[in-house]
């Protein structure tokens, strides 16, 4: 199709060349920075027909094209004085429409996020563990130490433990603290790591100071506190002064302090030093004062104002008014998620968990997970009738049930208002009722129902009850709401056309008669398709990327592999290979548009991390390599590995059906589709 004339139309209702300030695209959608956010027209720039969304995240307005974003870049070239810029350019001018606030959280979230794998993991170690450890059953029965049975202080039985009664479960439970003091007593070291690398800066440089703050030679962070009221805190005696031997186990305000002064000591000397003596110097001069500061000034300052932080928290949790801090906590924290300001949780959850041996913030986010795919379920429930609408809102459900909102979030409760309200007045309720029944986890967890597996055990029942609450008020809300007609829009009965653009069908304003559908397909089709790679095979709306699993780029699926080779879903012609070598594009027989995208946000990598094996023009089978990814690579630069395959003109299938989830090997048929 020609893109001349929405090219044209994108350029007026962005506010104009004036209002760019760079602009470039990945392998789906336009990204812009502008000057004055507030001047593009959203609502018109989504009616036009190559647009099938839009949205705006760290500072970036994002036009969402589809595969043939490359050719609409092109025509939108023609038209504007503006030249192409590249993803840093992008970025730099991004951050410029940036508070100082969001800018720094946006910091702190970039920090976290290639961490949280090991939250997750360390969370559910730590929750088995409780049941080895920390969890009487009265089928082992009554415990006895020296011959004497146990009791509570009403006079009720302590029963035996697993590891009690048994060697085994105990060695394992033994073992089990190996990953869970490597994750959590040595989390200075992974932030330093990950600050390090934010910075651009040399990351083995960032894990050597880590490992300076955790050293065995030093105090160790959990017994410092008594240590100094005791004034036993060990020290290095410099004659004229001395500093104090503390460790800093699990802290995280020292270590982001310590990374930060590296990087920038780093980058203040790159630039001053000599490219000749940069290797000798730079590393010295950056790493050494770095620790003498991370000692001295940093560490106690950092940790004086993590406690302060914690302290503040923890207060709110426990204070007589706890009920109110926990039901607007469990309100806001979806609104959180979109504006992304959900990530400075992570920094206070581990605080708490140093501090108190547990967070009670975190109880409240899995909550409200599920409080949002209550509310799916409750609009589900009133337009299951329409099989077209229940393609979003049924596996939206069983996501946001699991922990990933996005799909519910940007697919159902945001989009129609009425249960988004719902939603977080259901997880406000529970969130009272968590705060003030003291509902404590070990750790972050994966969030939803299993988050149940990372919650100490004296507090199971509360969470469970917190949960129901967090199921049953949003679901009778939602119906209710959509019964009484409050907060619902007079168009919110979809008609068939605005399901297929909520499934990513039909772009937005685009024509939806059988003739231009049957337009864009050269023949009649019927096929199946192939797993892209070995791995765990996902409906699209799993997939952690809200353009992906909200549809606006088409029905599809995703793979988490195993390994990195990629190899083709479809038989067909190879119509385009990006540049930055991380997406394919692919055309069928019968003019199926399909998209490979390997990893999540790749295109930041400009091709680090891939290899790809065929060129425009190819022709394809079943199976057929593609590529190769280097998952390790990706994943170090925080990236995610799943590769997504989207069939990007999804509006000329009659039928469409995802056949197979879970472990698959590559080439193997998981789908299949018919064109009209």
């Amino acid at each position: 199709m020609s893109f001349e004339k929405d090219a044209k139309e994108l350029l007026k209702l962005i506010g104009g060349d004036d209002n760019i300030s760079a602009v470039t695209h990945c392998a789906t959608r336009m990204r812009f920075a502008l000057s004055d956010p507030k001047e593009a027209d959203v609502e018109a720039i989504e009616s036009l027909d190559s647009v099938r969304g839009t949205f705006t995240q760290a500072g970036q307005f994002q036009v969402i094209i589809g595969n043939n974003v490359s050719e609409f870049y092109k025509e939108f070239e023609k038209y504007s004085n503006v030249s192409g810029s590249n993803k840093d350019d992008v970025k730099a001018q991004a951050r410029a429409n940036q508070s100082w606030f969001q800018r720094a959280l946006t910091f702190l979230a970039e920090v976290f996020t290639p961490i949280i794998p090991a939250f997750i993991v360390g969370g559910l170690i730590l929750g088995f563990r409780n049941i080895l450890e920390g969890i009487g059953f009265s089928g082992l029965g009554q415990a006895i130490v020296d011959g004497v049975a146990q009791v509570n202080a009403d006079g009720t039985p302590i029963y035996n433990t697993i590891v009690n009664v048994s060697p085994f479960w105990a060695g394992v439970n033994d073992f089990l603290w190996l990953p869970g003091e490597a994750i959590f007593h040595f989390l200075p070291v992974g932030i330093t790591w990950s600050v390090t690398k934010r910075m651009g800066t040399t990351e083995i440089l960032g894990i050597i100071l880590g490992i300076t703050l955790v050293s065995p030679q030093l105090l160790n962070a959990y017994g410092a506190p008594d240590a100094i009221l005791a004034g036993e805190v060990p020290v290095w005696d410099f004659g004229a002064f001395t500093v104090d031997k503390i460790g800093y186990q699990a802290q995280v305000l020292p270590a982001i302090f310590a990374g930060l002064t590296l990087g920038w000591f780093e980058q203040f000397w790159r630039k001053h030093v000599p490219e000749y003596l940069s290797m000798i110097l730079v590393p010295f001069l950056a790493l050494l004062p770095a620790i003498i500061l991370a000692h001295t000034v940093l560490g106690p300052i950092g940790w004086t104002i993590g406690q302060w932080i914690g302290n503040a928290v923890y207060a709110g949790l426990t204070s007589s008014i706890n009920w109110l801090f926990g039901a607007f906590f469990g309100a806001i924290y979806a609104p959180l998620v979109i504006t992304g300001l959900h990530h400075m949780t992570n920094a206070v959850d581990a605080q708490l968990i140093a501090d108190f041996g547990g967070t009670q913030l975190w109880p409240m986010i899995a909550l409200s997970n599920i409080a949002q795919a209550s509310a799916v379920l409750g609009y589900w429930w009133m337009t299951r009738q329409d099989e077209r609408e229940s393609q979003v809102t049924i596996p939206s459900t069983i996501s946001a049930y699991l922990g990933v909102t996005e799909p519910a979030l940007f697919g159902v409760t945001l989009k129609y208002v009425y249960p988004m309200v719902a939603a977080m007045i259901g997880s406000g309720i529970a969130g009272l009722y968590s705060v003030g029944t003291g509902v404590t986890s070990n750790s972050i967890g994966v969030g939803g129902l299993p988050g149940i597996l990372v919650i100490q055990p004296a507090h199971w029942i509360n969470f469970a009850i917190a949960m129901a609450i967090s199921i049953v008020v949003p679901l009778a809300l939602t119906i209710i709401f959509r019964k009484t007609g409050f907060l619902v829009k007079d168009d919110v009965v979809s008609t068939s056309s605005a399901v297929d653009q909520a499934v990513g069908k039909v772009p937005a304003a685009s024509a939806t008669t059988e003739e231009s559908t049957n337009a864009q397909a050269t023949k009649s089709e019927s096929a199946n398709f192939v797993a892209v790679a070995n791995g765990e095979v996902m409906a699209i709306d799993q997939v952690d990327d809200p353009v992906f699993s909200s549809k606006a780029m088409g029905d599809g699926f995703g793979v988490e592999p195993t390994d990195g080779t990629v190899v083709s879903p479809v038989s067909g012609r190879i119509t385009s290979v990006f540049p930055t070598k991380h997406a394919i594009g692919i055309e069928t027989d019968g003019g199926v548009e399909v998209l490979v995208h390997m990893g999540l946000d790749t295109v930041e990598l400009d091709g680090v991390g891939f290899e790809v094996f065929v060129k425009e023009g190819d022709v394809v089978d079943y199976g057929s390599k593609l590529a190769q990814m280097d998952l390790n690579v990706i994943r170090e630069n925080g990236k995610g590995v799943t590769v997504v395959v989207a069939f990007t003109n999804g509006d000329v299938l009659s039928d469409y059906g995802l056949d197979a989830q879970g472990q698959a090997e590559a080439g193997k048929e998981i789908g299949h589709f018919t064109v009209a």
